[in-house]
């Protein structure tokens, strides 16, 4: 993990507690039959919460980074499952990235973007957006990439109205979402941001199964034990 917080402590407890508390940012929109769409993995124990207050249905978007020629670490861009996509100009143009290697990243993060949804769905199909009030929402915000080839996914859909919500995110960040949603819900934006595991006390990685679990319904997500 790189990167520093200098703030005092963490901003949270753990991804439920996080949901909890965007969830109370928008509880004008309770009873309004929102789809919550959490990115996985770390998203969606955040998004379950909010469905959960907000009276919501529950459902996935996968978006998968684009690495680089030189290092799969570095992002060009991000993909969802259906080809909203996301390029950062900026990084293809310092490292001249060819559009033939574009092309074949985001065939290969599409296929693999498919395949998680279908795995973590089981089966089950996507909800119907149109027309709906729909809420992306993800664990935190350092660049903004997947949230923004989520949004466009989605916005291709043609909802109602569509929210980004996080519960931390970087300024730079929330700012780029602001051309991308009608509404971007972010409880936190400290700087220097750095990395957004810095801002939650318990930041465990979340497993597929735990994804698969929440969808279904079946595992209810548990707060961690408040320390001291």
């Amino acid at each position: 993990m790189t990167g520093r917080w200098d703030g005092e402590g963490p901003l949270f407890r753990d991804r439920v507690q996080a949901g909890q508390a965007l969830a109370s940012a928008m509880r004008q929109y309770r009873g309004q039959g929102v789809v919550v769409l959490g990115i996985p993995r770390g998203g969606v124990p955040v998004a379950t919460e909010v469905a959960r207050a907000l009276g919501g249905e529950l459902d996935i978007i996968v978006a998968r980074k684009l690495g680089s020629p030189v290092s799969e670490e570095l992002a060009i861009g991000a993909v969802t499952a259906d080809g909203g996509v996301f390029w950062n100009d900026e990084v293809l143009a310092q490292l001249r990235v060819p559009a033939g290697y574009q092309e074949r990243v985001k065939a290969e993060q599409m296929a693999e973007a498919r395949r998680r949804e279908d795995r973590f769905r089981g089966g089950r199909p996507a909800p119907s957006l149109a027309g709906r009030l729909v809420i992306v929402v993800d664990d935190g915000l350092a660049t903004g990439s997947t949230m923004i080839a989520a949004l466009r996914a989605v916005r291709s859909k043609q909802p109602a109205r569509l929210i980004a919500a996080v519960p931390v995110g970087s300024r730079q960040a929330v700012d780029a979402l602001r051309r991308e949603a009608d509404e971007v819900v972010c409880l936190h934006q400290p700087e220097p941001f750095g990395a957004i595991g810095f801002f939650y006390e318990h930041f465990e990685p979340t497993e597929d199964r735990d994804v698969e679990a929440l969808l279904r319904g079946e595992a209810p997500a548990r707060a961690a034990p408040a320390s001291g």
